[in-house]
C-alpha cells in the first residue's frame, strides 16, 4: 500500500491525463462525483473527532471489497499520516480537494492504482466518491463510478430517503447527489474574449464554470471545469446528458475561435505561440503561473500545428510538474525560497523541452 502511495505522489502523468479520450485535445477529462453519507452518523461538519474516527474505521475495509470486484490494487491512506507536502501533490493531481486536507485528523482517502477511482472520506460528506475518464467521456465515468457505489452500499447502510434520495451536507447536492464536471482547456475562447458569454449561458442552462481546482479557484492556463450545479428532482443520465451536450456547443465554439485566429491574424498568433515556446525554452526563472499561461499557448500553437517541436502531452505533463508543492517533492522537500522555484521550474521546463 505504502508504495502505491509512493507512485502516486511521484509520477508526473496520470492517465485520465493522457489526452487519448474522446475530444482530447480541447476536452482533458471527465468526472464523476458521488456524494453519500452514513445513516445514522452526523455529517463530517458537525460532528465529534471520535465520530469521524467511528466514520474512518467503518470503511478500512472498501479497499478489500473493491479489489476483489475489479483486481485492481486499492490503498486505504490516512491523511495525517501522510506529510504536509505530499498531501498538497495530491491535491494538484485532483486525488483530493483542498478541503480535505485542511484538517487532516480523522480524514482518509481510498485510491486505485491507475488513480481513475478515488474516495475522500470525511470531508464535506462521509464519502466523496469519484471516477474519472480521459476526455468527454461522462458514461463510462458513471459506470464506473455506479459500480463502485454499489459494492460500498451492499455492505454499508447510507442516508436515503425515497422522496428526497441521497441525503448530503450541501442541499445542492441533495438527490442523486451526483456532480459531473469536465476539465476543458480553452485558450481561444480566452484570447477572443468570449468566456464571459460561455460562463453566463452555462450559468442560465443550470451549470457552472469554475478554475482548474474547482471552487473558488482561478482558471489558470485557460483551463476551466464545467459542471451541474442541482441534483434534487434530476436523473443521472438527464445530468450526464445536458452537460455533454452544453460541453459538445463549447469545443465547438473553441474551434471555430481556433480558425478564426489562424485565418484572420495568423501572424500574431504565430508570433504570440513561438514566443511562448522562446520564453519556456531559454528562461532561467519563471513563477508558476506564468508558466501555466505560456505552456498553455504553445500547446494551442501544437494543436493548430503551427508548432511541430513537441508533442501534445507536454503541456498535461509539465502541467502537473511545474505546480508549487510537486516541484517541490522533486527537490526533496527542502524548503526552497520562491526564487529557488521559479529557477528549478524554468530548468525542468527547459530539460523537458530540449527531450522533445
Amino acid at each position: 500500500m505504502a508504495n502505491l502511495v509512493e507512485k502516486l505522489i511521484d509520477q508526473p502523468l496520470t492517465p485520465w491525463l493522457s489526452g487519448s479520450g474522446p475530444e482530447g485535445e480541447i476536452v482533458l477529462s471527465s468526472r464523476i462525483r458521488l456524494a453519500r453519507n452514513l445513516r445514522c452518523l452526523p455529517f463530517p461538519g458537525r460532528a465529534s473527532a471520535a465520530q469521524l474516527g467511528e466514520i474512518t474505521a467503518e470503511l478500512k475495509e472498501v479497499p478489500y471489497d473493491l479489489q476483489a470486484e475489479d483486481g485492481h490494487e486499492y490503498a486505504f491512506v490516512e491523511l495525517d499520516q501522510l506529510l504536509p507536502l505530499a498531501r498538497y501533490v495530491l491535491v494538484e493531481k485532483h486525488i483530493i480537494s483542498p478541503n480535505h486536507v485542511a484538517e487532516p485528523e480523522n480524514r482518509a482517502l481510498i485510491v486505485r492504482d491507475d488513480v481513475s477511482v478515488s474516495i475522500m472520506i470525511n470531508e464535506e460528506d462521509h464519502l466523496r466518491l469519484q471516477c474519472l475518464e480521459a476526455g468527454l467521456n461522462l458514461n463510462d465515468a458513471l459506470e464506473k463510478a455506479n459500480a463502485v457505489d454499489d459494492i460500498i452500499e451492499a455492505k454499508h447502510d447510507v442516508a436515503f430517503m425515497e422522496n428526497m434520495g441521497y441525503l448530503t451536507s450541501c442541499p445542492t447536492n441533495i438527490g442523486t447527489g451526483l456532480r459531473a464536471s469536465v476539465m476543458v482547456h480553452l485558450p481561444a475562447l480566452s484570447l477572443t474574449k468570449q468566456m464571459g458569454r460561455i460562463v453566463a449561458i452555462a450559468t442560465q442552462l443550470g451549470l457552472t464554470v469554475r478554475g482548474l481546482y474547482g471552487e473558488g479557484t482561478e482558471a489558470a492556463g485557460n483551463i476551466f471545469q464545467i459542471s451541474n450545479q442541482v441534483t434534487l428532482g434530476r436523473n443521472e443520465q438527464d445530468i450526464i446528458s445536458n452537460l455533454t451536450s452544453v460541453v459538445k456547443q463549447v469545443v465547438d465554439k473553441e474551434r471555430m475561435a481556433r480558425r478564426l485566429l489562424i485565418n484572420d491574424s495568423p501572424d500574431a498568433l504565430f508570433d504570440r505561440v513561438w514566443r511562448a515556446y522562446g520564453v519556456l525554452r531559454y528562461a532561467h526563472s519563471i513563477s508558476a503561473q506564468e508558466s501555466l499561461a505560456l505552456l498553455s499557448e504553445v500547446r494551442l500553437g501544437v494543436d493548430l500545428g503551427v508548432i511541430d517541436e513537441t508533442p501534445p502531452d507536454i503541456f498535461t505533463k509539465l502541467l502537473i510538474t511545474t505546480r508549487p508543492n510537486f516541484l517541490q517533492h522533486l527537490a526533496g522537500d527542502v524548503g526552497m525560497s520562491q526564487s529557488e522555484s521559479d529557477k528549478m521550474r524554468a530548468k525542468l521546463v527547459r530539460a523537458t523541452l530540449q527531450k522533445t
